[in-house]
């Protein structure tokens, strides 16, 4: 099959990329580099340096394409406070820029890169699909506002949705630098230079880790299942949740506290029932396997 990967030389796309081309399907990545590296991208794959917002540019590369996978956006929390026009162009006009086209293009399924971030704060855990998303950030308001255009798109014009909710995912490729990293690659980047490792918060808040192994297993379902394309959201998560602290604990090193980052959620936990039953999947690779494999990648006496 022809398949088109948005932001494709970023962390999660560039391991879809891989998998997609291993399986032997025609791959065509997209992406600015603005946050995604070249060298990621599979040689096999087409590369196309180009910018979501482009719909007319979309429209005719997806021309032929089966599905696509949207990944491409301006990823974190912090992120969207400090840029907030910035993340809202490419986040939601990116999203509805890449639907309009896939429409347009006749595309058989795109499959939405939605966050955990959607849901926000909420009384109970873990945390199910049907609860109502109550997004604390402005960067969790433009997932949640690209999957409910995910949604409607499928509703009002009868293309083939569905939407990911990734848990916290982490994995080989995970980028330490720049002040918008995620605490596991910035743990490990200041284990490896006997710095302290530095936590936002008391360490309590908790998150549900997902290896990038199983998240990429998961859209290949979501590319292939009959079940889905309705514009469902589904949960893809480790579906067990562990404090920032005890992360630390396994990656190991000394500790600083810092101040709450704004827009952070206390916890995430995700149930996974829904991806079972409609994926046929479940999460295979622990944290401390996951956490141990990236140890041994640094060079981190374990």
């Amino acid at each position: 099959m022809k398949i088109v990967v948005t932001g494709g030389a970023g962390f999660i796309g560039s391991h879809v990329a891989d998998e997609l081309v291993s399986r032997g399907h025609e791959v065509h990545v997209v992406d600015t580099l603005i946050n995604g590296r070249r060298e990621d991208v599979p040689a096999e794959a087409s590369f196309h340096e180009l910018d979501v917002l482009d719909t007319d540019a979309l429209r005719t590369l997806f021309q032929g394409a089966d599905a696509v996978f949207h990944f491409a956006a301006l990823p974190r929390v912090t992120y969207s406070y400090d840029y907030p026009e910035e993340s809202h162009r490419a986040n939601i006009d990116g999203t509805f820029s890449v639907l309009m086209a896939a429409r347009d293009a006749g595309v058989r399924r795109v499959v939405y890169a939605g966050s955990s971030s959607s849901y926000g704060t909420q009384d109970t855990l873990p945390f199910t699909e049907d609860m109502q998303p109550r997004p604390v950030s402005l960067y969790a308001f433009q997932k949640f506002a690209g999957e409910e255009y995910a949604r409607l798109f499928a509703e009002n014009y009868g293309m083939q949705t569905v939407t990911l909710r990734f848990f916290s995912v982490y994995g080989p490729r995970m980028r330490p630098d720049g002040g918008y990293a995620l605490a596991i690659p910035k743990f490990l980047s200041c284990r490896k230079e006997g710095k302290p490792l530095p936590i936002t918060g008391n360490g309590s808040h908790t998150r549900d880790f997902t290896h990038v192994r199983d998240v990429v297993e998961a859209c290949m379902s979501a590319m292939e299942s009959e079940l889905v394309g309705k514009g469902e959201v589904i949960n893809i998560a480790a579906g067990r949740n562990v404090s920032v602290d005890a992360l630390a604990t396994l990656i190991g090193g000394e500790r600083e506290y810092l101040d709450p980052r704004p827009g952070d959620a206390q916890d995430t936990f995700g149930d996974t029932a829904k991806a079972r039953e409609l994926l046929g999947w479940a999460p295979t690779v622990t944290l401390e396997e996951g956490i141990q494999e990236l140890k041994e990648e640094w060079g981190i006496q374990v």
